[in-house]
């Protein structure tokens, strides 16, 4: 099923999204202090290419992580988090997305909290 809902999710939009991850991590990498945010955004451009058949374990982060994951939130995670929440949602509703709304779950708590996060 995994490899079905990877190749599925690849070709209706995961390699745009991870595209646009990427390129974003880019752009956050040319300062130093973007650095750290850019690692998150190349993270989260690995799940978004394959999503199915990956675990995503919220938490174990310290104070570096803690203080990040604020910045995070303020200028953009939340952002990321409803808008993930919402289209899962909207998946939720027929039988077919379900699959595809666990995904955009798990990449709206990856969104809110992306520093100690672990993919597995």
């Amino acid at each position: 099923m995994s490899l079905i809902g990877n190749i599925i999710w690849f070709v209706f939009g995961g390699l745009i999204g991870a595209i646009f991850w990427a390129l974003i991590g880019l752009l956050l990498s040319i300062t130093i202090i973007g650095i750290p945010f850019g690692i998150q955004c190349f993270k989260i451009a690995r799940l978004v290419l394959w999503p199915f058949g990956s675990k995503v374990k919220i938490g174990e982060f310290g104070v570096g992580g803690l203080i990040g994951n604020i910045l995070w939130i303020i200028f953009i995670g939340w952002e990321l988090c409803v808008f993930h929440a919402v289209v899962g949602a909207i998946f939720f509703i027929s039988i077919i997305g379900i699959p595809f709304a666990k995904q955009h779950f798990k990449f709206a708590a990856l969104a809110l909290l992306p520093f100690g996060a672990k993919i597995s």
